[in-house]
């Protein structure tokens, strides 16, 4: 699954490569190629290729964070051209890039390998929110202002005045309660799989174990042709789990 998601880095960086402004794309290709935090001393304890977008809410499983941030880019920019299309705004396409591809480089900071779970949860030890890190990061570095601008109002810090701002904080919501949504129908059978054992096999870890296994879309699969009771049938097998 890990490999999977090499891949879409793999994409991220073809379409950071397309950025047609030097200054943009060149920052926008050294955090993606090393997505570091230089301005302070602080160390992941996860990887991006493995960290999730989030631990619970949405694309909470290994490799999570990095096809949000494509499905992220990809929105954006089909709703720039929409928009361009039918409304004829000039939507400049180097900040839907760069700011699709930068807006939650860092959330793997936040993160570590929960033991007891087997999933993910936030650091205790150190704690720096993703949203303040990249914009700290780009001045750090001496990005373009305009780049720092973008970031800033898609995260809500700032009120919005750049349409390219709300075009990528809109595809991030989409993709986020899209996502969400999929996973409460998983939840919803493990949850069901703890009240069938008695508590023997807790929500908390099944619903790990599974997005361990099988993507989150594998499983919608089964949800939406064959019922919660097959998928949950289907995740008891697939676990080994004794009834």
């Amino acid at each position: 699954m890990i490999e999977l998601k090499k891949e879409i880095y793999e994409k991220l960086v073809s379409e950071a490569e397309k950025i047609s402004n030097e200054e943009i794309r060149s920052i926008t290709l050294n955090i993606l190629k090393e997505p570091k935090i230089t301005f302070t001393k602080a160390e992941p304890k996860i990887s991006l290729h493995e960290s999730p977008a989030a631990p619970k809410k949405h694309h909470a499983y290994p490799g999570g964070l990095v096809e949000h941030t494509w499905a992220v880019l990809t929105i954006a920019k089909n709703l720039a051209e929409i928009f361009e299309k039918t409304y004829h705004v000039k939507v400049n396409r180097d900040l839907i890039i760069a700011a699709s591809i930068l807006h939650d480089i860092f959330k793997f900071y936040q993160y570590e390998k929960d033991p007891i779970t087997g999933g993910f949860r936030p650091r205790s030890d150190w704690y720096l929110s993703h949203q303040f890190s990249i914009i700290a990061e780009l001045s750090f570095r001496g990005a373009p202002e305009i780049l720092i601008r973008c970031l800033a109002e898609m995260h809500g810090s700032v009120p919005t005045s750049m349409i390219e701002s709300e075009i990528v904080k809109f595809a991030d919501s989409v993709d986020a309660k899209f996502v969400s949504r999929i996973q409460d129908i998983i939840w919803d059978s493990c949850k069901d799989i703890e009240l069938l054992t008695d508590g023997k096999y807790i929500v908390q870890k099944t619903y790990p174990q599974i997005l361990m296994k099988k993507t989150i879309f594998e499983l919608a699969r089964i949800y939406y042709e064959e019922g919660r009771d097959k998928l949950t049938e289907y995740i008891i097998r697939e676990l080994g789990i004794e009834l």
